[in-house]
Parts: C-alpha cells; structure tokens; sequence
C-alpha cells in the first residue's frame, strides 16, 4: 500500500510523482500503456518550470539534452519580416531565476522517469484505472483488469481525454478548428536555429528551433484544418516553404483543450496537468503547468492532511491555470488575424518596448520554489 497513487505516466504524471516521492512519501504510478514513452517532438520550457526542475535538480539533465536559445522570436508568415523578440539572455536568466529551454519532450520524460526510478517510485504498466473511490481516509483506484490499489490520496495525471476528470466534470474536448503537423529532422546546414522562431500567419502559424544541442531541427506546422501544409502555407514566405518537406506526414494532432474548471479535488482524488487544465499550445505552457502543479501539491502537503492539502493546492492552482487557459485561447486568435486586423497586430508587435517584461512577468516569475501557501 502506498501512501500516493499517481495515474498516469506522462511528463505530469511522472513530475507528480517525483515530486512526492522526494518529500519522502512511498509512491505508486499506474500507467496505462504497455511501456513508459513519450510521443512528439519538441517542446518550450520557461523559467516558471525550469527553476521548478532546479530546485529538483534536475535541470542541468535537461539542459544538457536540449538546447538554450537565444531568443524568441516573432515574424509575419507572409513577408517574412521580424515583428518582435524576446530576448533570452543574462538578463532574463537573472530576472527569472532560471533559463529558457527547448527539449525534445521524450528526453525530458526519460530524464523524469530516470528521476522516479532513483527516487523509488514503484512504476506499474498496464494499469487502467477506470474509477477511484474515497473511503474515509483512504482512497482506492480501481483497473480494468480487476486489480485495486490503495492509498492516502490518488493523483489523476491522466491526460487531456482523462477518463477520472469525469468524476469532477461532465464537460469535453474543445475542438479549436486548428491542426498541427510536426516534423523533427537532423539539422540542415542552411537553417539558423540559435533562435525560437514562429511565424505569424492568417489561420496557420509555423514554428521552428533546434534540439539535441543543434543536432535536429522541431517544426510545427498549425493551421485551420482540414487540408494540407502546403496548401495552408501557399503564400507564405520562402522560409516556411523551406521548412515544408521536413513535416511528419503519416500523422497530425487537432489542438483541442477544455474550458477552465474551478474543482479539481473530490474526496481523495485530485487531477493535475492536462486532467486538470488541458491548453491550447500558443503560450507553450502544457508541460510547464504540469511541473508547476506538481511543485505545489508536494509543497503543500508537507506537514498537512491530505484534505487540507488538497484544498491549498485547489486555491493555489485553478485560478492560474484558468488564466494561462484562456489568455492562450486568445493568443491564439491573435497569431491567426487577417486584413485590417493583421496590419495592426504587425503594428503593435513591431513598436514594442523590446526591453519591457509586461507582457510575460505574470507567465513567467511565479511560483518560486521556495514560496509557502498559509
């Protein structure tokens, strides 16, 4: 019997877990699938996760698989032409405590399943857990295959399409219109990657930055679906052109996220990551609210009950992940304007303070590891 269940083996699950099991509590993460893995390709990690990882210790790990770009940086998809950046330099590292990194997403799930392994969580495959019941002061996670685990408290990190969130909400999937195609190929010799670059574009939008230490180029490819890249992108510039061939083109994702909910807690069972706040991709936030949720519910069931726990970290975390959910949703629509709307865009991005953190302090600067919920 462990002292917490956590569903789910993803990046979210395994943060959950890493987390608990290093405060020192015996844990038990059920997976669903046959083996631990991680589908995709690349993904952004902002200084609000990766001073997270560092407090963990684990970020050099990251760090060392991925790469620190240099900037991030916008463009208009039609002409080509830069609208802002974002630099990443000494000065951002210093006002956020930590770096910004890209990773391949499977080696940052590998870097956290090497971390649980160490930790002594114990890691069970093949376990679908359909329903989980509180009884009194415990709680049970009950399979499909007839199997039951127990524990003080289950932690749902099961995903987007969480079949436990339906025990909190009865809402679904939000399909946004929007497709993603990805791509990861080695790096060609042509292409400058020291930058994180999106390409801003009417109803598509096209990323690109390089990986492994500049070893591959990451590509996504968004746009209204459904169709394909190169008809979407007709048009556009000749680096988005360039990067077309290098696209995966025997799969693609729909962008779909769920509106913010309020009660993440029933019982003993608590969602966390994609179970709890599924978002669209246009802040790069996923797997950062993940780490993040992780973080805080270690951090307040230090000392605690399980119940209160729950609670501080149900007040700690709704609010702010209802507002990364729904200022990506406009972002998004922000990223896909036309016309009229688009020429003003381009205006207001273009004459921005190139020094000034408004827009991204509130993403960016909480929580610091060391903060305390009272």
């Amino acid at each position: 019997m462990s002292e917490v269940l956590v569903v789910g083996g993803g990046i979210g699950g395994l943060a959950a877990a890493f987390a608990q099991a290093r405060a020192g509590r015996s844990v038990r993460l059920l997976e669903r699938s046959p083996e631990f893995g991680e589908v995709g390709a690349g993904l952004q990690l902002g200084p609000n996760a990766t001073r997270v990882l560092a407090s963990w210790g684990l970020l050099d790990q990251v760090i060392a698989a991925g790469v620190l770009p240099r900037r991030l940086v916008f463009r208009d998809a039609l002409t080509g032409d830069e609208l802002t950046h974002l630099d990443l330099g000494e000065e951002f590292r210093r006002r956020y405590g930590a770096p910004y990194v890209v990773a391949h997403r499977s080696d940052l799930h590998a870097v956290l399943l090497g971390a649980c392994a160490e930790a002594g969580v114990e890691l069970l495959n093949g376990q679908h857990v359909e329903r989980v019941a509180t009884e009194g002061e415990r709680a049970r996670a009950y399979c499909a295959d007839g199997s039951v685990h127990e524990g003080g408290v289950v932690v749902a990190a099961d995903g987007l399409q969480s079949g436990l969130r339906a025990q909190l909400a009865t809402d679904q999937p939000e399909d946004s219109g929007y497709v993603a195609y990805r791509g990861t190929c080695p790096l060609p010799e042509d292409f400058d990657t020291s930058d994180v670059v999106a390409f801003l574009g009417p109803e598509c939008h096209f990323v690109q930055y390089a990986l492994r230490g500049g070893e591959l180029l990451n590509q996504v490819a968004v746009f209204r679906g459904p169709g394909e890249p190169e008809r979407a992108f007709d048009g556009c510039c000749a680096e988005i052109g360039k990067g077309l061939p290098y696209l995966w083109r025997d799969r693609h994702w729909p962008m779909l996220d769920r509106p913010p909910i309020g009660t993440w807690v029933r019982g003993r069972l608590a969602l966390l990551g994609d179970a709890a706040h599924p978002m669209l991709q246009y802040l790069a936030q996923g797997a950062c609210q993940a780490i993040e949720d992780a973080h805080v519910l270690a951090e307040q069931s230090a000392g605690r009950d399980w119940d209160e726990a729950l609670a501080a970290y149900q007040e700690i975390r709704a609010p702010r992940t209802a507002r990364v959910q729904t200022t990506a949703r406009m972002w998004g629509d922000i990223w896909h304007v036309d016309g009229v709307a688009r020429v003003l865009r381009n205006e207001l991005f273009r004459t921005r303070d190139l020094s000034s953190y408004a827009y991204v302090d509130w993403l960016y600067g909480g929580p610091r590891p060391a903060a305390r919920h009272r």
